[in-house]
Protein backbone atom coordinates (compact mmCIF):
# COMPACT_ATOMS: atom_id res chain seq x y z
CA UNK A 1 0.00 0.00 0.00
CA UNK A 2 2.88 2.37 0.79
CA UNK A 3 4.51 1.66 -2.56
CA UNK A 4 1.22 2.24 -4.36
CA UNK A 5 0.94 5.64 -2.65
CA UNK A 6 4.48 6.48 -3.82
CA UNK A 7 3.58 5.43 -7.37
CA UNK A 8 0.58 7.77 -7.41
CA UNK A 9 2.73 10.65 -6.13
CA UNK A 10 5.30 9.95 -8.84
CA UNK A 11 2.56 9.80 -11.47
CA UNK A 12 1.25 13.16 -10.30
CA UNK A 13 4.72 14.68 -10.77
CA UNK A 14 5.17 12.88 -14.09
CA UNK A 15 1.84 14.18 -15.37
CA UNK A 16 3.18 17.75 -15.26
CA UNK A 17 4.89 19.12 -18.34
CA UNK A 18 7.83 20.13 -16.10
CA UNK A 19 8.64 16.46 -15.40
CA UNK A 20 11.82 14.79 -16.66
CA UNK A 21 12.68 11.41 -18.20
CA UNK A 22 14.04 8.62 -16.00
CA UNK A 23 17.20 8.52 -18.11
CA UNK A 24 18.85 11.29 -20.10
CA UNK A 25 22.25 12.58 -21.15
CA UNK A 26 23.81 14.93 -18.61
CA UNK A 27 26.46 17.65 -18.89
CA UNK A 28 26.79 18.89 -15.31
CA UNK A 29 26.81 17.63 -11.74
CA UNK A 30 23.55 19.51 -11.11
CA UNK A 31 21.88 17.53 -13.89
CA UNK A 32 23.18 14.29 -12.35
CA UNK A 33 21.63 15.23 -8.99
CA UNK A 34 18.32 16.05 -10.68
CA UNK A 35 18.32 12.73 -12.50
CA UNK A 36 18.73 10.67 -9.30
CA UNK A 37 15.72 11.98 -7.43
CA UNK A 38 13.04 9.93 -5.67
CA UNK A 39 10.77 10.31 -8.70
CA UNK A 40 13.25 8.50 -10.97
CA UNK A 41 13.62 5.60 -8.56
CA UNK A 42 9.88 5.19 -8.03
CA UNK A 43 9.05 5.44 -11.73
CA UNK A 44 11.92 3.07 -12.52
CA UNK A 45 10.62 0.52 -10.02
CA UNK A 46 7.12 0.86 -11.47
CA UNK A 47 8.45 0.25 -14.98
CA UNK A 48 10.27 -2.88 -13.84
CA UNK A 49 7.05 -4.16 -12.26
CA UNK A 50 5.21 -3.46 -15.52
CA UNK A 51 7.86 -5.40 -17.45
CA UNK A 52 7.77 -8.29 -14.96
CA UNK A 53 4.00 -8.56 -15.30
CA UNK A 54 4.16 -8.51 -19.10
CA UNK A 55 7.04 -11.01 -19.44
CA UNK A 56 5.82 -13.20 -16.54
CA UNK A 57 7.62 -13.59 -13.25
CA UNK A 58 9.67 -16.59 -14.45
CA UNK A 59 10.95 -14.93 -17.64
CA UNK A 60 11.73 -11.67 -15.82
CA UNK A 61 13.59 -13.57 -13.07
CA UNK A 62 15.64 -15.45 -15.66
CA UNK A 63 16.55 -12.15 -17.36
CA UNK A 64 17.64 -10.66 -14.03
CA UNK A 65 19.79 -13.72 -13.33
CA UNK A 66 21.53 -13.37 -16.72
CA UNK A 67 22.07 -9.65 -16.07
CA UNK A 68 23.55 -10.24 -12.60
CA UNK A 69 25.75 -13.09 -13.83
CA UNK A 70 27.09 -11.16 -16.83
CA UNK A 71 27.75 -7.93 -14.89
CA UNK A 72 28.62 -9.17 -11.39
CA UNK A 73 32.03 -7.47 -11.29
CA UNK A 74 31.53 -4.35 -13.35
CA UNK A 75 29.50 -1.27 -14.03
CA UNK A 76 26.52 -1.28 -16.33
CA UNK A 77 24.19 0.86 -18.38
CA UNK A 78 20.43 0.48 -18.68
CA UNK A 79 20.89 -1.15 -22.09
CA UNK A 80 22.71 -4.02 -20.38
CA UNK A 81 19.56 -4.95 -18.46
CA UNK A 82 17.40 -4.72 -21.59
CA UNK A 83 19.94 -6.84 -23.52
CA UNK A 84 19.72 -9.52 -20.82
CA UNK A 85 15.94 -9.47 -21.06
CA UNK A 86 16.18 -9.71 -24.87
CA UNK A 87 18.45 -12.72 -24.49
CA UNK A 88 15.90 -14.59 -22.40
CA UNK A 89 12.94 -13.68 -24.64
CA UNK A 90 14.76 -15.13 -27.68
CA UNK A 91 13.76 -12.25 -29.94
CA UNK A 92 10.02 -12.60 -29.32
CA UNK A 93 10.00 -9.09 -27.83
CA UNK A 94 12.48 -6.24 -28.24
CA UNK A 95 12.60 -5.27 -24.57
CA UNK A 96 15.15 -2.51 -25.22
CA UNK A 97 12.84 -0.83 -27.75
CA UNK A 98 9.84 -1.11 -25.42
CA UNK A 99 11.62 0.21 -22.34
CA UNK A 100 13.36 3.10 -24.11
CA UNK A 101 9.94 4.58 -24.88
CA UNK A 102 9.32 4.67 -21.13
CA UNK A 103 12.70 5.79 -19.75
CA UNK A 104 13.69 8.34 -22.41
CA UNK A 105 10.40 10.25 -22.46
CA UNK A 106 8.84 12.21 -19.66
CA UNK A 107 5.27 11.54 -18.71
CA UNK A 108 3.06 8.55 -19.31
CA UNK A 109 0.22 7.61 -21.63
CA UNK A 110 -3.51 7.68 -21.12
CA UNK A 111 -4.95 4.57 -22.77
CA UNK A 112 -8.57 4.72 -23.86
CA UNK A 113 -10.35 1.41 -24.48
CA UNK A 114 -13.58 1.33 -26.49
CA UNK A 115 -15.63 -1.80 -27.02
CA UNK A 116 -18.17 -2.02 -29.83
CA UNK A 117 -19.74 -5.46 -29.91
CA UNK A 118 -16.90 -7.96 -30.25
CA UNK A 119 -14.39 -5.35 -31.38
CA UNK A 120 -12.12 -3.58 -28.93
CA UNK A 121 -10.02 -0.60 -29.90
CA UNK A 122 -7.33 1.10 -27.86
CA UNK A 123 -5.78 4.52 -28.27
CA UNK A 124 -2.93 6.26 -26.47
CA UNK A 125 -2.11 9.89 -25.85
CA UNK A 126 0.17 11.69 -23.42
CA UNK A 127 -1.57 12.37 -20.13
CA UNK A 128 -1.21 15.88 -18.73
CA UNK A 129 -2.79 16.67 -15.38
CA UNK A 130 -2.14 20.38 -15.42
CA UNK A 131 -0.96 22.35 -18.41
CA UNK A 132 1.79 24.79 -17.46
CA UNK A 133 1.90 27.37 -20.29
CA UNK A 134 5.46 28.47 -19.46
CA UNK A 135 6.76 24.89 -19.79
CA UNK A 136 4.45 23.67 -22.55
CA UNK A 137 5.82 21.50 -25.33
CA UNK A 138 3.88 19.67 -28.00
CA UNK A 139 3.02 16.10 -27.05
CA UNK A 140 2.03 14.97 -30.55
CA UNK A 141 5.26 13.01 -30.99
CA UNK A 142 4.96 11.09 -27.73
CA UNK A 143 4.46 7.38 -28.29
CA UNK A 144 4.96 4.51 -25.87
CA UNK A 145 5.21 0.79 -26.44
CA UNK A 146 2.50 -0.19 -23.97
CA UNK A 147 2.33 -3.80 -22.79
CA UNK A 148 -1.34 -4.66 -22.33
CA UNK A 149 -2.71 -7.85 -20.88
CA UNK A 150 -6.31 -8.97 -20.86
CA UNK A 151 -8.57 -11.94 -20.24
CA UNK A 152 -11.67 -12.69 -22.27
CA UNK A 153 -14.82 -14.32 -20.93
CA UNK A 154 -14.24 -17.35 -23.16
CA UNK A 155 -10.83 -18.35 -21.76
CA UNK A 156 -8.95 -18.72 -18.51
CA UNK A 157 -5.57 -17.47 -19.65
CA UNK A 158 -4.07 -14.03 -20.12
CA UNK A 159 -3.56 -12.57 -23.59
CA UNK A 160 -0.75 -10.11 -24.22
CA UNK A 161 -0.80 -7.23 -26.68
CA UNK A 162 1.79 -4.54 -27.32
CA UNK A 163 0.31 -1.18 -28.30
CA UNK A 164 3.18 0.43 -30.20
CA UNK A 165 1.13 2.87 -32.28
CA UNK A 166 -1.26 5.70 -31.45
CA UNK A 167 -4.18 3.27 -31.81
CA UNK A 168 -4.78 -0.42 -32.40
CA UNK A 169 -7.22 -3.31 -32.14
Amino acid sequence: EDFLNLIFKAMMKDSLNSSHPVSSAVQSSEQIEEMFDAFSYIKGASLLLMLKHYLTKEVFQAGIEIYLHDHSCGSTQSDDLWDSMNEITNGTLDVKKVMKTWILQKGFPLVTVVRKGRTVSVQQEKFLYHLEPENWTSDASYLWDIPLTYITSSCNFTHAYLLDQKSGM
